[in-house]
């Protein structure tokens, strides 16, 4: 598995608890620090779960991800 497979994988596992923060422990995030310096927003998250997937499907026609298990 190469370095940008990783980093990849990395960012989708993070832009899917973003998402489910969003979805489910907002009130929770907002409790917290990061809240003021980093407002969450579903719209935001959403958008950055996008870009992670075109960045994979890139990666796959490139041939750096491979979906076999």
């Amino acid at each position: 598995m190469s370095f940008e497979a990783i980093v990849w994988y990395l960012f989708l596992i993070d832009s899917l608890f973003a998402n489910l923060t969003v979805l489910f422990w907002k009130k929770w995030y907002n409790k917290t620090k990061f809240s003021k310096i980093f407002p969450i927003s579903f719209v935001w998250t959403t958008f950055y779960f996008i870009l992670i997937i075109w960045v994979g499907c890139a990666l796959y026609r490139l041939g750096i991800l491979n979906f076999t298990f």
